[in-house]
């Protein structure tokens, strides 16, 4: 199940003993039972319920509901408020739609689990370029360097925060970063800004995401991505300014992007980035991780709020990240009947799965490491 990745030959990491070549060619072990047995239960589920894996009838509806609170949200911040209030209501509300549309709809079809047909699942993978993220970067950054080896700094560019934050044992300690459960809240908020204007033109035009290799697109997939960037900033930026002065649509787009990344960078945070979840290291001298992939993808992800059935349907079962990652391509509607069947397997062979109760729970979790990673004996302690 692990993906091999080529990486360039000449950068080191010289406080971790390997080169990225050597890293990018670590393999998991083989299947191990623990694997055999989730794809066994699993595929039982499914002939059992007699439900399919995608082109669920209630995955449809969804993506209707979401896509008509972005057009009622836009329309009404854009031909509709007038004031302060109403604006500030307008961008909450489409910032808020608009991550609601990223953790359903892009990423159930990015993943291939939206529907059987490719055709579907690329059109809907689209609405990210709508959204102003180029679909193209995010399959290699998400699909491929993450959930091939998540929560290894190096190789999982999601949790790579440098220089600005710390949140992997191995990664390099500075004095700012005392502080950084008390910032890093700003900077989740520009994350949706740094991907829209810097990190898709700075990948595509360097070839890599953070520190590994990533093809540049050509043809029809360079087209969509540039169309794509232009349908954004044309809905985004260029016709509001046709109705509004120009400061207040840029105030709106902050404020608006500011809800978006803040909401996006913190659901993912809550799964990975916390007390509960391993952070395992390349194995030293180009060896092979020791973990078969499933367990390695069980204890780096962390569940959260799995009863909260309005977050559940919010966040596109993104709480039942460990589901998610063992099973990327079944659509998100089935994870939490999915996540029982884990969770006893987990049980049986001596996996350690995880679960936050709710999403306060998980939020300390999360300033608890930020804080510890923050500290100068962050590392002894680990």
């Amino acid at each position: 199940m692990g993906i091999l990745l080529a990486g360039p030959k000449t950068h080191r990491r010289p406080e971790s003993g390997w080169t990225l070549a050597q890293a990018t060619k670590a393999k998991f072990p083989e299947a191990g039972p623990f694997h055999q047995a989730l794809k066994t239960q699993v595929d039982r589920y499914f002939k059992d319920s007699g439900r399919p894996a995608r082109d669920l009838p209630g995955m449809y509806a969804k993506t209707v509901a979401l896509l008509g609170w972005f057009a009622a949200s836009y329309a009404f911040l854009v031909f509709v408020a007038d004031g302060v209030g109403s604006a500030l209501l307008g961008c909450v509300s489409l910032g808020l739609a608009m991550a609601g549309i990223g953790f359903s709809v892009q990423h159930d079809a990015n993943h291939g689990g939206y529907s059987e047909r490719r055709s579907i699942n690329r059109l809907l993978a689209l609405t990210l370029d709508v959204l102003g993220a180029s679909s193209y970067v995010w399959s290699w950054k998400h699909n491929i360097f993450h959930h091939s080896h998540p929560n290894v700094a190096g190789l999982d560019a999601d949790i790579n925060i440098q220089p600005f934050c710390r949140v992997a044992p191995s990664q390099p300690l500075r004095p700012a970063h005392r502080f950084q459960h008390l910032y890093i809240w700003m900077l989740y908020g520009l994350l949706a800004v740094k991907w829209q204007f810097v990190d898709d033109f700075k990948d595509v035009l360097s070839g890599r995401v953070g520190m590994q290799k990533m093809p540049r697109p050509t043809g029809r997939k360079l087209a969509e991505a540039l169309i794509g960037k232009l349908f954004f900033f044309g809905w985004a930026l260029v016709l509001p300014a046709f109705f509004h002065p120009v400061w207040k649509v840029l105030l709106c787009h902050a404020l608006t992007s500011f809800i978006l990344g803040l909401t996006l960078a913190s659901v993912f945070q809550l799964a990975h980035c916390v007390e509960e979840a391993d952070f395992p290291e390349v194995p030293e001298g180009g060896g092979d991780f020791t973990r078969e992939w499933a367990v390695h993808q069980v204890e780096t992800t962390v569940d959260f709020a799995r009863g909260n059935q309005l977050l559940c349907w919010y966040l596109g079962g993104l709480n039942f990240q460990v589901v998610h990652h063992l099973f990327p391509r079944v659509c998100h509607l089935h994870y939490p009947a999915l996540s029982r069947i884990i969770e006893k397997a987990c049980l049986e062979h001596g996996v350690r799965y995880r679960a936050q109760d709710n999403v306060r729970t998980a939020l300390g979790s999360h300033v608890r490491w930020l804080k510890r990673m923050g500290r100068p004996l962050a590392v002894e302690a680990v």
